[in-house]
């Protein structure tokens, strides 16, 4: 997992329309990127509305959201249509990026073990560096957390 203080690792990942989004896009703005686990799964939907519900606050506190998991483009777009997600996802399929931050690893469902997102988020500051990062998130009350780091 990526440390508090040090440099976010670069990126250049599709999102759900095909354009490219690199984090330097962003440079001197703080960017919320969180990595989930799959579309339209139960805990990766409510993280995703709890995130959309939040927008506004985050978006006036100056932050930047960006979803990030392997699904495809298509599953994004349709994820974002039917729960009206205001910030793009980005395809990760070959969960280089994820593994980049620490946020692909083994997890264990059922007594099966098996590698996977590990749901996380790190909050990347105006500088490039990692002002704050919440390894294995537990959905409820998270995007509160971040907004109140946002705000820090």
């Amino acid at each position: 997992m990526i440390s508090e203080g040090s440099k976010a690792p670069a990126f250049s990942l599709k999102d759900h329309s095909g354009n490219t989004v690199k984090l330097a896009d962003f440079a001197g703005k703080q960017v919320v990127l969180y990595f989930y686990p799959k579309d339209n799964t139960p805990g990766c939907t409510t993280e995703a509305c709890d995130f959309r519900d939040g927008h506004a606050a985050l978006k006036k506190a100056g932050a930047v959201v960006l979803g990030v998991s392997p699904d495809s483009d298509k599953s994004h777009q349709k994820f974002i249509d039917k729960f009206s997600l205001p910030f793009p996802l980005l395809v990760d399929a070959d969960h280089a990026v994820a593994e980049k931050y620490g946020a692909w690893g083994e997890k264990s469902l059922y007594g099966r073990k098996f590698m996977g997102i590990i749901r996380s988020t790190f909050l990347i500051g105006p500088d490039g560096k990692v002002k704050k990062a919440w390894p294995k998130v537990k959905v409820a009350g998270h995007a509160g957390e971040v907004l109140e780091a946002v705000k820090a």
